[in-house]
């Protein structure tokens, strides 16, 4: 990461240096390492210690923090204080972004390949009523339905009627 300090009315001294590095440095594993370069402007007005820190992470996110205190210390973690919430988020938004596919990409990758065997699709409930084999036929006729699974009057066993691909209607029933 780069690092570019200016002070304003203050002399850059090691230990403000060091303050700055471990606040810098605690942004930079919070991010992730993604952190490009940081600016850091430290500015003295009488009592007043402001710090501004500007840092630029991948994708060209920019995080701006203020800070204002007594002294560098407080200043300094102020600032970092609201870097590390918009980092938080920004964070957030890459893992969120990780999760989703985004619908270009499902758009563009190639079509899956079909399964070998085929699937089987379990249905949760399906109501076998008692009906005669023609009341079972008028729906399969007159309906969507490509088979209806019923209870026969006649015979109280359970029952399939289908439509065959030659266009008449099959029958299974058990032995």
């Amino acid at each position: 990461m780069r690092v570019e300090l200016t002070g304003r009315h203050v002399e850059i001294t090691a230990p403000l240096r060091q303050l700055i590095d471990r606040r810098l440095a605690k942004l930079e594993r919070l991010l992730n390492d993604s952190v490009v370069s940081a600016q850091v402007i430290l500015t003295r007005e009488k009592y007043r210690h402001l710090s501004e820190v500007v840092i630029h992470a991948r994708g060209d996110h920019i995080l701006r923090g203020t800070g204002e205190g007594n002294n560098w210390p407080l200043s300094m973690r102020q600032a970092a204080q609201k870097i590390e919430q918009q980092a938080q988020k920004l964070k957030g938004k890459w893992a969120e972004r990780k999760r989703r596919a985004s619908p270009a990409r499902a758009a563009v990758a190639p079509p899956p390949e079909p399964p070998q065997g085929a699937r089987v699709v379990h249905e949760r409930r399906y109501a076998v009523k008692p009906m005669s084999v023609e009341d079972a036929a008028l729906r399969v006729d007159g309906g969507t339905d490509i088979f209806v699974v019923f209870r026969n009057a006649d015979t109280d066993a359970v029952s399939i009627l289908y439509r065959r691909k030659d266009g008449n209607l099959g029958l299974i029933e058990p032995d």
